[in-house]
Order: structure tokens, then C-alpha cells, then sequence
């Protein structure tokens, strides 16, 4: 009988294991400014290195925020919201020339964090029973915060192409090795 080969090797578990912590660090580290975090930057590095293994990392992060917080009903709509982003960057060409990738990236990045109270409310709505005029004025009332949220998600995706660069010279580095 042949061995199957595991799906996550040692190595990778530690490596996503290592991420999923930077990313809950990450945001962590930003809790003093509101809605601005590197959390949306990271999990679209992550998808341009990882692939659909960086949904490990991702819902490592969805677990720690949980567990630090609570699993409350807020925190259901992390099940998915995160994800939205993960399969938005999925379904970007994966050669795009640097000229492009950056502001498309940027863009990407931007709009998720601009659309985040969009993406919540369904859940909120479902949660606490609202009619759609009242998910509509839920979204009316975090407008200012998400646009802090895609602004902030906005500048940080100039660090997308850069660190993506470097995370892939480190798994090439790492491989030849």
C-alpha cells in the first residue's frame, strides 16, 4: 500500500499557524484606531502566496478573535466576511504586471473594507430581526466608520505587492533548502 501524503506538512502548519497569529497580532496592535487594521492586507498576501491554503490562517484569526472576545453574535458574521475577501482575491489574474496589481489590489483591499458594514448586515439583520429598512439604516449608521475601514484598508494595500514579493522569495528560499 502507498502512503498518502498528509495534507499540511509540519513546516506548514507552523508557517500558517505563525500567520493566523500575525494576523490576530496585527489587529491587536491597531485596536487604538477605529476600523483601521492590516488584517484585509494580510489576507490578500496570503491568498497570492497560499492559495487555498490561506484560508488556515484566515480562520485561525476568525478562532483567536473569537476566543479573546467571545463568541457572540457579532462575531458570526467573521464566519464569512473575511472570506468574501479571500475569494475576491482568488479570482484576480495571478500574473498581473506590478503597474497593475498595486492600485487593482489596493482597490480590492479598499472596497472590502468600505463595503464591511454592507457585508455584516445580513447577518445582523438575521440575528436581531431586522426588516430591510432596518438593515438599510444599520448600514446608514457605520457608514462613517466604514469608510475610516476602506480608507485605511486602502493605503495598506500598498504593501500587497511588496510583502507578497518577499513572502514568496522566503517560500521559494525555504524550499530549496
Amino acid at each position: 500500500m502507498e502512503k498518502k501524503k498528509p495534507a499540511l506538512s509540519p513546516r506548514e502548519i507552523v508557517v500558517f499557524a505563525m500567520l493566523g497569529s500575525i494576523l490576530f497580532l496585527s489587529k491587536l496592535l491597531m485596536e487604538w484606531a477605529p476600523n483601521i487594521h492590516l488584517v484585509g492586507m494580510l489576507i490578500m498576501v496570503y491568498t497570492l502566496v497560499y492559495r487555498k491554503k490561506a484560508l488556515i490562517p484566515l480562520y485561525l484569526y476568525v478562532f483567536l478573535v473569537g476566543l479573546c472576545y467571545g463568541f457572540a453574535t457579532w462575531w458570526v458574521p467573521y464566519l464569512y466576511i473575511w472570506t468574501v475577501l479571500w475569494a475576491v482575491t482568488m479570482l484576480l489574474p495571478k500574473n498581473m504586471p506590478k503597474k497593475v496589481a498595486i492600485p487593482v489590489y489596493m482597490a480590492v483591499c479598499g472596497l472590502h473594507g468600505l463595503c464591511y458594514g454592507i457585508l455584516y448586515a445580513p447577518a445582523q439583520a438575521l440575528l436581531f430581526g431586522l426588516n430591510f429598512k432596518g438593515m438599510l439604516t444599520w448600514i446608514a449608521a457605520g457608514f462613517v466608520f466604514d469608510a475610516l475601514h476602506g480608507l485605511g484598508n486602502l493605503a495598506a494595500g500598498i504593501l500587497i505587492v511588496p510583502l507578497t514579493s518577499l513572502l514568496l522569495k522566503l517560500e521559494k528560499g525555504i524550499q530549496k533548502t
